[in-house]
């Protein structure tokens, strides 16, 4: 009886501990991105992981598509003022955000996701 009571607790941990494995490679449940006066932003990570690839946001160099295990940098890594790696119009981190969400958002206005900017910017 105690080994099948050990041998059951152990699969349990072990199914505990991937599981925790599993979330913690999906990143934060929410990121907060700083916006200034504007308001920042408290961005849904793991809803928008349910609904896009990875590979939409985080990127390698030379926006080289994301693969499991890719470390993730912040996004000011590159795309901040004189980069070299990102076009002009993309190097402010506000800039590569926009144009990235709000077509998609557009798009989902009809499943609630927002359109207008006191919808991801809350002062």
């Amino acid at each position: 009886m105690n080994g099948r009571i050990s041998t059951l607790l152990v699969a349990l941990l072990f199914g505990l501990v991937m599981a925790g494995v599993a979330f913690a490679n999906n990143g934060p449940a929410t990121i907060v991105l700083e916006a200034g006066k504007k308001g920042n932003v408290t961005f849904e990570h793991h809803k928008h992981q349910e609904k896009i690839q990875c590979g939409e946001c985080h990127h390698g160099p030379g926006h080289s598509a994301y693969k499991e295990g890719m470390e993730i940098q912040k996004c000011e890594a590159c795309h901040h003022k004189g980069s070299s790696e990102v076009p002009k119009k993309l190097q402010k981190p506000m800039n590569a955000f926009h144009k990235n969400c709000k077509d998609c958002h557009k798009e989902h206005k009809a499943d609630g996701a927002p359109t207008k900017c006191s919808g991801c910017h809350k002062k």
